[in-house]
């Protein structure tokens, strides 16, 4: 037996001033995009902010239903819009953040496993990778280059 160890490496920064300016305005843009989200089983707003490669910004937010899981997560409500829209077009990052309740108090949250693998896809798809800024702890940013290092055992076309 050999034991085998997986890493990732994300970016860690302090505070969003560490970031660009379109990255800034991508967490921005997925703030707003919570406030617009329907959520009345979980209360957890979710949204996403994606940028396109014109530089076009396009949000998205969770969308619950009673019959639970048929909702969409705010990421997959994003991609599978850009995939039928912009069929074209490839996705250089993406931004999501979450608003638990109804304050104003946002908080970091990764994307579910079925949202990475619909990212994943997509990315798989434009033979591209696809940059993911979350918000992390004590309100830090962390990014990372490619959502396939967030799924190291991923589902691909063999």
């Amino acid at each position: 037996m050999h034991k085998l160890n997986l890493t990732i490496s994300l970016e860690k920064y302090d505070n969003e001033n560490e970031l660009t300016p379109i990255e800034q305005k991508l967490l921005s843009e997925a703030r707003k995009a919570t406030y617009k989200s329907y959520a009345p089983y979980s209360k957890f707003h979710v949204g996403a902010a994606v940028l396109l490669d014109d530089d076009q910004i396009i949000t998205a937010n969770n969308q619950e239903n009673a019959a639970f899981p048929s909702g969409s997560c705010a990421e997959q409500s994003a991609i599978f819009w850009i995939g039928a829209n912009y069929p074209n077009h490839k996705i250089k990052s993406i931004a999501v953040i979450a608003r638990p309740g109804s304050g104003d108090v946002f908080r970091g949250v990764p994307p579910c496993g079925a949202c990475r693998q619909a990212m994943l896809e997509y990315e798989n798809r434009q033979k591209q990778p696809i940059r993911l800024i979350m918000l992390g702890a004590d309100n830090q940013i962390l990014i990372t280059d490619s959502i396939g290092d967030l799924l190291p055992f991923k589902f691909n076309e063999f």
